[in-house]
């Protein structure tokens, strides 16, 4: 019994037919009917469907010409903009596998990605170009990743239109912001001569969707070493099918997505790049989450969708001049990634007049599995009910015994958007894939109506004195505080309890609050073994690419202050992006295209999207 399905909107099937093709056919049936249709949209540049498909067929014949055989992977690490989507669907149409990489990975995480997966070729910023050569060294095949054999080097003018493209040029040469790329050496291409060069159609590929792998995801490695996540065609176009089918009132050729989140994420790829363009309907792609530039772009380009991150809606709603944009053509947001609360959801449905919904997902599924209805019954606090075509339940973490509504347990999941494994780790397979079950890792809970409410992951409950602490709650009672903007809350070590409770505290603009009264508010609202005995007030949390925070991040703050020193052995990586108005760790190229991009910042953990 699926007591979900009662409280489906009448619109939604309980289940779908999933389309026998690939994700690259997605392209070629929405630039077959809606050629003229405007695509891509960047600083000004239009690309219409049919373009779009022209490019990346020159993309793809252009790999197959450099020896890319089918079921080869190809690294595409570049922020938000036009050649983000050409290089993806390039790769696809070339039969070959694309492994979308975080332009924000230090070489040490870089490395790992890049020799993990076999990559042949990347796509990459020339912003970026010196990480990856140092990473591949000055022998590149003798060095790190000698597989590692082409190198096509793009530059944001490159998707800029005439004479933005020239004066970033200008401005680039000023700044001194022109890295040196050896172009014709070590397999170096620029990405303009390389598609110029390019013939217009690719060698046909056989695709086989159910067993062919079009994207080599990786978690963020926060539990450990990042894993590459096996998705196959028909996990993408099942999840892409998915979403379009919950999000039933949107409909084909006119939908205008606002691509805030980076492209590279598995949320942002599924939820906005793959469904804008199975909806035929307009990318407007942002490099980087900024608040003055999106309600900007809103104003301007009146987009309908808007997928996203809490703190880029808490960024929105808490703009002193937000009153001055309007914000109205937003018709439909689905939150995910962290816990989205209410005040936020209702503040900002009032200023657009739209519908935030909070949903559920992780790399492993596509990544979405669960979301509240856009349009009919929704439940504050829960991420909603399961996708169509998408079974869940909540089991004993000991037993593994399904539990009746009310229990925690582990939420385990399935369903055609599950992936096929994890890369050349069968073990870690074998963990995490059971009998079709997907297991998530985190804590749930299921009601009596079918609503599925996380209450954390196993591994971040604070176990005080003998009692389970779900962070969550507790940040969740912290949220509630009128003078609270951000909180994140962890288990630091404790003489008698074994662990307590630490909360790290960003206020609102203007105002002020002590620890003495936050432990009121706290005593107030939580059993006592729940209440933080320390509190950290914070100008900025560090966050991952889609604005959760990292709580490990905040755990190795406490050790480093602990036992100084001790956190810089084998960490290089700098102090990540966590603006409050940034949202997620950000992609690496602000609205302004000549910033140079930052260093830092850690990636997102696929097993934790929520």
């Amino acid at each position: 019994m699926k007591p979900w399905l009662r409280h489906y909107p009448q619109e939604v099937a309980p289940d779908i037919d999933i389309p026998d093709y690939s994700v690259a056919d997605l392209l070629r049936r929405s630039a077959a009917e809606y050629p003229e249709h405007t695509a891509l949209y960047f600083h000004g540049k239009k690309m219409n469907y049919r373009e779009l498909l022209a490019a990346a067929n020159k993309m793809a014949a252009g790999l197959q010409a450099l020896g890319v055989g089918k079921g080869e992977r190809v690294a595409i690490m570049l922020p938000n903009c036009p050649q983000t989507v050409i290089a993806y669907f390039g790769t696809l149409l070339a039969g070959a596998i694309a492994v979308m990489t975080n332009p924000l990975y230090v070489e040490r995480e870089l490395e790992h990605q890049l020799r993990d997966s076999g990559a042949v070729a990347i796509i990459v910023l020339d912003l970026l170009y010196p990480r990856l050569a140092r990473v591949r060294g000055e022998a590149p095949e003798k060095g790190a990743v000698p597989e590692l054999r082409h190198v096509i080097v793009t530059s944001m003018k490159d998707g800029l239109p005439f004479p933005k493209s020239q004066l970033y040029t200008l401005k680039q040469r000023r700044e001194g912001n022109r890295p040196a790329v050896p172009y014709g050496r070590h397999g170096v291409l620029a990405y303009s001569r390389f598609l110029g060069r390019a013939s217009a159609q690719p060698k046909e590929t056989d695709t086989d969707p159910s067993r062919d792998i079009a994207l080599l995801q990786y978690t963020g490695g926060t539990t450990g070493l990042a894993k590459g996540v096996m998705l196959t065609h028909r996990n993408l176009i099942a999840n892409a099918v998915q979403t379009a089918a919950w999000c039933y009132r949107m409909g084909d050729g006119r939908e205008r997505f606002l691509a805030a989140l980076p492209l590279f994420h598995v949320f942002g790829l599924t939820v906005v790049m793959n469904q804008a363009v199975l909806r035929a309907g307009m990318l407007v792609l942002l490099p980087r989450f900024e608040i003055d530039t999106v309600l900007e772009t809103i104003k301007r380009l009146k987009p309908t969708v808007f997928p996203g991150a809490p703190t880029m809606y808490v960024a929105i709603i808490n703009f002193k001049n937000v009153n001055k944009y309007d914000l109205s053509s937003i018709e439909a947001c689905v939150s995910g990634a962290a816990p989205l609360p209410l005040e936020v959801q209702e503040r900002f449905e009032a200023l657009t007049g739209g519908k935030l919904i909070e949903g559920y997902g992780l790399t492993e599924a596509s990544p979405v599995t669960h979301a509240n209805p856009l349009w009919g019954k929704r439940k504050i606090a829960t991420i909603g009910l399961p996708l169509p075509g998408t079974d869940a339940v909540i089991v004993d973490e000991e037993t593994g015994d399904p539990l009746p509504p009310g229990h925690i347990g582990e939420l385990l999941v399935r369903g055609p958007q599950v992936m096929a494994g994890y890369w050349n780790r069968p073990e870690d397979t074998a963990a995490a894939l059971r009998e079709g079950w997907l297991y998530t890792g985190d804590l749930a809970v299921m009601d009596g109506d079918g609503f599925f409410a996380i209450v954390d992951r196993k591994k971040d409950v604070i176990i005080a004195g003998g009692f389970n602490v779900y962070p969550r709650e507790v940040e969740e009672v912290l949220y509630e505080h009128p003078a609270v903007k951000e909180a994140a809350v962890i288990g630091i070590k404790d003489a008698y309890r074994g662990e307590t409770v630490k909360a790290f505290v960003i206020l609102r603009e203007g105002r002020t609050v002590s620890s003495m009264q936050l432990d009121h508010w706290c005593r107030e609202r939580l059993a006592a073994y729940k209440v933080p005995h320390q509190y950290a007030f914070r100008d900025e949390l560090p966050m991952t690419m889609i604005g959760k925070v990292l709580r490990r991040k905040l755990h190795e703050e406490e050790i480093a202050a602990a036992h100084p020193g001790a956190s810089e052995q084998g960490n290089d990586a700098a102090a990540p992006s966590t603006s409050p108005s940034s949202a997620d760790d950000d992609v690496p190229v602000t609205s302004d295209p000549g910033e140079v991009p930052p260093s830092g910042g850690e990636p997102d953990r696929g097993e934790d999207d929520r």
